[in-house]
């Protein structure tokens, strides 16, 4: 069957002989392979115009990282593909959410060919809409996001992020803004929508939240204090968070963003609020 290969060369994890590796092995299984290296969530949106005309069902493969697929995301039509994840990117969290371990993992996978529906999150910014898998991230989270460079995530990988947090904390910004949530509104420093688990990796951000369930846990930085951020990472590290007193979190499936502070998308920066959320259910399949 036709498998369309999607390539990130920017990724923190790509490299040439593992790409050689991921080609020759479903080659190998039947699969006939189309790659298309991308380098933007326009590549990705481009790509995917193409894919249409040749196909309605896609089956496409993602060797990249959370950035790549969320380029995917935005330009699939809903409800018509399967997405299958190999973790070569800088932080590979839904790799992480999947219980993806490696490469061969991943493609063991895909030849296994079992799969369950993907629910996503779709976030309303001025004019423009924008789908993420994972998280949306609002305040101090997406001015991280912001200030983080192409190169710094190449070369620095997981690093560039704690660079970009450490300039962050040397032009500190104290602006805070409300989230409202079903449940009521909440005033924060930073706010983290959740699709999944984890955040940043393999760190624990919403415990209780499920990639496979609708809807999201909103987790809220209420303090905008350098001290309370230093003491929420060493309990994220620790996977604590549940017990710092400085993070509220709310169960919900629509979500509204009020003031002006940057926003990022599973870890990549796209504007400025208020915004909108809305989780979507079973917006595509996904390789498990």
């Amino acid at each position: 069957m036709n498998c369309y290969l999607f390539v990130n060369a920017g990724s923190g994890r790509y490299n040439e002989a593992g790409l050689g590796t991921v080609v020759d092995f479903l080659q190998s299984h039947a699969f006939r392979v189309m790659t298309f290296y991308v380098s933007s969530p326009a590549d990705s949106y481009s790509c995917c115009r193409k894919i249409y005309d040749d196909t309605d069902r896609p089956l496409i493969v993602i060797a990249g990282g959370d950035g790549t697929l969320n380029g995917v995301l935005n330009g699939l039509i809903p409800h018509t593909a399967t997405l299958a994840i190999l973790p070569m990117g800088t932080s590979n969290v839904m790799a992480a959410e999947l219980g993806i371990h490696s490469l061969h993992d991943g493609l063991g996978r895909i030849v296994r060919g079992e799969s369950m529906p993907l629910p996503v999150g779709e976030l309303t910014l001025a004019q423009a809409r924008y789908r993420f898998a994972l998280m949306a991230g609002c305040g101090l989270d997406g001015a991280v996001v912001r200030d983080v460079g192409i190169l710094g995530k190449k070369w620095l990988k997981q690093g560039a992020y704690a660079l970009s947090a450490f300039r962050s904390t040397l032009a500190w910004d104290e602006t805070c803004f409300d989230v409202v949530t079903s449940s009521g509104v909440i005033t924060c420093h930073t706010a983290v929508i959740c699709n999944g688990s984890r955040y940043a990796g393999d760190f624990l951000l919403a415990p209780s939240e499920k990639i496979f369930e609708p809807g999201f846990t909103v987790a809220c930085v209420t303090s905008s204090r350098r001290l309370d951020y230093c003491a929420i990472a060493a309990d994220l590290y620790r996977n604590r968070i549940e017990a710092n007193p400085r993070i509220i979190t709310r169960p919900s499936h629509l979500v509204e963003i009020r003031g002006t502070r940057p926003i990022q998308i599973d870890g990549d920066f796209i504007g400025y609020g208020p915004a909108s959320v809305k989780a979507v259910p079973d917006f595509a399949q996904i390789i498990v």
